[in-house]
Formats: structure tokens, sequence, C-alpha cells
């Protein structure tokens, strides 16, 4: 059946952002680009024993929810996987995720679909944006990002990309004229990424980071090239390994800036702070709900605490936090912000503790609290966190998370110990499978 042409009726999207149907061989095949209710002739490409990926070929009876997707290169390019389907499904299916992730893997088959609160921008909303750069026999060039079903290729892409905010993508554009033929005004390696991101008051301004080649490269020439970046940066890739500092490039108008830092930020500001901001009001309410007339003595813990967004707000309110993180990094940076809130703030200012080191090392000595905040990465918690937390359980649980599935196997190694209270969701990645998921949890001890 490889490489076997069949048509198909689409019955759903799976979590990935890939239509699901049934071959006639009773295997279910994953198809990008098709939603539920398309009738398509597919092209089968990859067979496993229970399950297949196909590509499609053509819709022959398109979906009441499938529209023409505003990108030229969407059909070639991997960047996306939702943008042949309205946005307002969209946000049905990314709820439908979340559940799906937690009676599937959590055991919770009860749970409402969430509320997915859309993005104020469904384009051009990203901050940053990495490329990659291939160079090819013959001098040629391509960059841009990876291909559909050939992830190893790079599709070229120039301004066509609409999720960068549109002076990431002008900087881009005005970098590739501006690198030269064959890309000689970059490193010399066969292989380099670079990001573009917002800097500066507002976001006024752009940085570059160029990560591959070696050491010593002068990135001089493409600074005064492109003349549109406010500096640029070198990662050598024999610095890659963590912890070590990119290359400074002094190109800032003589001036000197700080490296740019790893730490973790999301990529649409707008949406974020809806996410921020509804966090914030989950841990005042459920302190709040304790009746209590003073604040509480127990502090709120906010794990995975980065640069300190959640820790510095609820301080702002009055409240104590202490904080876990373990990028340096991301440590000073907290610690800053506190320290200008704190300078500026008119009102009772609480307490911002940061320390640094992996949450599943300092958990155990900071609980108990009131309110336990996890946002971690999308591989969610280390595997020794949940029994920290049943030994010394905090009334209330707020789970921030990028990833339904990561969330949904954290929550069912909580056990019965803990309820599922409430579930939000937000759409930070508009066009693309990816949400990010609030999950309030309350104590409520061992079942009988």
């Amino acid at each position: 059946m490889l490489k076997e042409e069949v048509d198909v009726e689409v019955r759903g999207i799976g979590a990935g952002g890939s239509g699901i149907a049934d071959l006639p061989d009773g295997r279910v095949v994953f198809v990008p680009r098709t939603t539920e209710g398309d009738r398509a002739r597919i092209r089968v490409e990859r067979i496993r024993p229970r399950w297949a990926r196909g590509s499609l070929v053509e819709v022959l009876d398109p979906a009441r929810s499938r529209v023409n997707p505003p990108c030229k290169k969407y059909t070639e390019c991997g960047g996306c996987q939702l943008q042949h389907v309205s946005y307002e499904d969209q946000l049905t299916w990314k709820g439908r995720f979340i559940t799906d992730a937690l009676a599937r893997i959590g055991g919770l088959r009860k749970v409402s679909t969430p509320e997915v609160v859309p993005s104020p921008s469904r384009l051009r909303y990203r901050n940053r944006v990495s490329f990659t750069l291939r160079r090819l026999s013959g001098g040629h060039v391509v960059a841009g990002f990876h291909a559909l079903h050939r992830p190893a290729h790079i599709v070229d892409i120039d301004s066509e990309c609409l999720l960068p905010h549109q002076k990431l993508s002008q900087t881009w554009s005005k970098l590739r004229a501006g690198w030269g033929k064959s890309a000689e005004l970059l490193p010399s390696a066969g292989r380099i990424r670079m990001t573009l991101g917002l800097s500066g008051e507002n976001g006024a301004e752009v940085d570059l980071v160029v990560e591959g080649g070696r050491s010593g490269w002068d990135g001089e020439r493409l600074f005064k090239s492109v003349g549109a970046v406010r500096a640029i940066w070198h990662r050598p890739s024999e610095n890659k390994s963590a912890g070590e500092e990119r290359d400074r490039m002094i190109l800032a108008g003589g001036g000197v800036l700080d490296a740019p830092t790893p730490t973790f930020a999301q990529v649409n500001d707008e949406a974020a702070e809806l996410l921020r901001t509804h966090v914030i009001k989950c841990c005042t309410s459920a302190l709040q709900s304790n009746e209590q007339v003073a604040l509480p003595t127990l502090p709120i813990i906010d794990a995975y605490c980065g640069s300190g967004a959640y820790g510095s707000a609820l301080a702002s309110e009055g409240l104590s936090v202490v904080g876990i993180e373990s990028d340096p990094s991301a440590v000073e940076q907290a610690r800053a912000s506190v320290r200008a809130k704190m300078a500026q703030h008119n009102k009772e200012f609480g307490r911002f503790e940061v320390q640094e080191g992996l949450v599943e090392d300092l958990l155990p000595t900071l609980l108990p609290a009131e309110v336990l905040v996890f946002n971690p990465p999308r591989s969610g918690l280390h595997e020794d966190v949940p029994a920290q937390i049943l030994a010394n359980a905090p009334r209330r649980i707020l789970y921030v998370s990028c990833d339904p599935a990561t969330l949904a196997r954290d929550v069912k190694r909580l056990g019965d110990q803990y309820a599922l209270d409430r579930l939000r969701a937000f759409d930070l990645f508009p066009q693309t499978a990816h949400v990010e998921a609030v999950a309030e949890l309350t104590f409520r001890g061992v079942a009988q």
C-alpha cells in the first residue's frame, strides 16, 4: 500500500494538527492539511503496524470549516499546521486536544472542553523567529523553515511568512539582500541558525543572533550591509553547550550591549499577557477563598519561575512568593525585575525571593505552601515532583502547561488526592497546533 493513492473520509484532527482517517485495511492514517469532514484523496507515505502517515493529493469534497490558507508556502512549509482551518474551529480543536489527552493519558473522562481564549492577533504576532540557512552545492543558498514532509530540507522563505511581526519580516528581507552572494558575509558553515527578535523600548528595534560556524567571525561587514538591526551576536558551533555565553559583537552604534540571554520568553506578547493576568487572578482568588482576613503566612511557590513574570506581579499585590529557577540568567533577570518594581511601587510590596536550582531539589525544602504554581518546560514535571507534592500537599496547584500530554500525565501522577476544578486554555500560537492550558487543582485528601 506504500505510495498508493486512496480516498478517505477525515474524521478528526490529532494533537499534532494532522487530519485523522482510516485506510481500507483498518489502519489509522494521519494526513497533514486535512480536517474533519473532508473527503480527500491521499498518498500513503509511511506504514507502521497500527498506523500510517499520508500526504494530501486532492480535496474531493471540502469540509465546511476548511478555508484557503493565507500563506503562499503553506503546502510545502512545515511551520504551521492549521491555516486551512477556520480560526473558530482551530480554537475548538485545541480545546479538544486538551480534554482528549486528559481522558486518554490522565484517565479523566468527564472533563468539559475548556474555553480557549483567542489571541488578539491571529497573524503577525511573533516577536521572535528563527530561520535555518543551508549552503548547497554550486554556491546556492536556501534559508527559511523546515519542509512539511521532508524536515531535513529547507523551504526558502523571504517575506511570505505571515507569523512574524511586520518589522521582523522586513528585517529578514533586508538581511537576505545584504548577506552577499552565497551568504559570504555570514559564518562559513554548511548550516546556520539565525534568530531575529524585537528589542529596545516597545520592541522598536531588532536584534540578530547567529548560531554556527567558528568563533572569531567578524560580523561588522554584515552589520553595515544590512543596516536594519540594533546589534548582532554570534554563537559559534563549539559554544552550543548549555551555560556557555555567545561571543559578543559590539555593533550597536559603537556602544556596548550585554549579550542576550537564552532565557525563555513567550513569542506572543498580547496573548501571553492574557495568560499571565489569568494566572495572577487565579492565585489571588485561591487565597481569598480561604476566608482569612489577614494575608496567609504560608508563601506562594512559583516553580520554574523564569524571569519572574508571575512572582513579581503577585508580590506587587502584597503577597509573599518564593520562586525556583535553574537558569542563572533568568534568576538574575527576576531579581532585577523585583528591585525595579519595588523602587517604583507606591504601595506595600510583598516579597519575591528567587532561589536558583532544580525544582526537584528545592521544592521539598520550601513546602508547605498556600498555592503552588508550576510553569514547566514541554517535558513537564520531573518524575520526583508529584511524590514531593503529595508528601506535603499545598491546598491549591496552578499548572500552566504548553503540552496537554505531559499535563495529563502529571495530573494522573497526583492520583485521587487532587481534584481538577477548572481548566482554561490560551491560544498563544494561532495557525499552529500548539496550545497553552491552565489547570486548577484542589487538594481533597486520599479517596476513601
